[in-house]
């Protein structure tokens, strides 16, 4: 997979009353190269009609669209890769299912999961979360940035930060060793999502200019 800087996931609870696909192009417009749709409460129908509003949107900036979870929502629309969790179809499986040529990347929180996730190919893992998150109800305690710094020194493969953090917090992911950013609530829900963006853009392009 091509290299990222921001990655975003959509978060329709954190923007009521505003259009999905316009804050998620606002997004993109502000620097985002690569989006999740991630929806745990609509049905399947529901999340198939996101999935290709979303499919539509990511070809006009070509740039990925990942689908957490629903594996058959993701071959059904033509994405480009699923995310999942521990407790989801395992990564092995996933990858029998969409072949060689799709991204899967898979959420770890601990050195362990990130090796595991490594030797069975993943093309990308989620470090987290970093902070206290309220994005997610059955999240797990805290990995604080100590998980970023172990990642670093032992993972080869992409990983991407994400969990709680917000543009007054980055600082010190990205002093971590972090490289690439996930934000949901910090970006979704501002209300000018595309200055968000950019600002954390402009945060993870000054730190590696001085790496």
């Amino acid at each position: 997979m091509r290299d990222f800087k921001l990655y975003a996931i959509t978060g329709e609870e954190f923007h009521k009353g505003r259009e999905l696909v316009q804050v998620m192009e606002e997004a993109i417009i502000g620097g985002v190269d690569i989006i999740q749709l991630r929806d745990k409460n609509s049905s399947k129908k529901e999340v198939l009609e996101k999935a290709k509003l979303l499919k539509g949107l990511t070809e006009k900036y070509n740039i990925p669209l990942i689908i957490n979870d629903h594996i058959d929502v993701a071959l059904a629309v033509d994405a480009d890769g699923i995310h999942i969790g521990q407790d989801d179809l395992p990564l092995l499986e996933a990858r029998k299912i969409l072949g060689g040529n799709k991204i899967i990347g898979i959420s770890t929180h601990k050195i362990e999961e990130a090796r595991e996730a490594e030797v069975n190919g993943a093309d990308y893992i989620g470090v987290g979360p970093i902070f206290p998150t309220k994005s997610k109800v059955d999240v797990v305690d805290p990995v604080t940035t100590k998980y970023i710094e172990e990642v670093v020194k032992e993972i080869k493969i992409p990983f991407v930060a994400i969990g709680g953090i917000k543009l007054h917090n980055v600082d010190q992911v990205l002093n971590a060793g972090a490289t690439r950013i996930c934000a949901i609530s910090e970006i979704v829900g501002n209300e000018n999502v595309t200055k968000a963006c950019q600002l954390f853009i402009k945060k993870i392009e000054e730190r590696m200019s001085v790496k």
